[in-house]
């Protein structure tokens, strides 16, 4: 049950936080919500958008998580969830459940997502391949 009693409220407003590198991967850019902060760590909710082409992506991992969400809110990813191409289009609500093998593989320019995950130190961990992957799309500038 959530604590109440040590839960923060939080708002933020556009512009009041930026998108940075330094996340989990090197190709995106990150902007934090202030959720993890607010939660003591339980919850991370941060946008995640393209910064580079997906050269050779995520490769295949798990995330050692007990909860993670992806909302797409403008593009597309592909992502392998096992051997499924996947493909999430803005608008797209996407479970991820705890130990699902996957790699994101191709994205738009102009991917942005929102990602909620709990805990929010979760790990990322690489797995041995599922399958091939597909060749992704020319990158193009939108």
């Amino acid at each position: 049950m959530l604590d109440r009693t040590t839960t923060l409220f939080s708002h933020v407003k556009p512009g009041e936080t930026e998108f940075i590198r330094g996340g989990l991967r090197d190709f995106f850019l990150y902007r934090d919500l202030g959720i993890a902060a607010a939660t003591h760590g339980k919850v991370v909710a941060h946008l995640v958008k393209a910064n580079l082409p997906p050269d050779g992506g995520t490769g295949w991992h798990i995330h050692e998580a007990d909860f993670q969400i992806v909302i797409m809110t403008k593009g597309w990813a592909k992502f392998m969830y096992e051997d499924q191409v996947t493909l999430v289009e803005a608008g797209d609500v996407v479970h991820q459940r705890p130990g699902i093998r996957h790699y994101l593989f191709d994205y738009s320019p102009d991917m942005e997502y929102l990602e909620i995950v709990s805990p929010a130190d979760f790990k990322s961990v690489p797995v041995d391949p599922v399958c091939e992957i597909p060749a992704p799309t020319q990158w193009t500038e939108p």
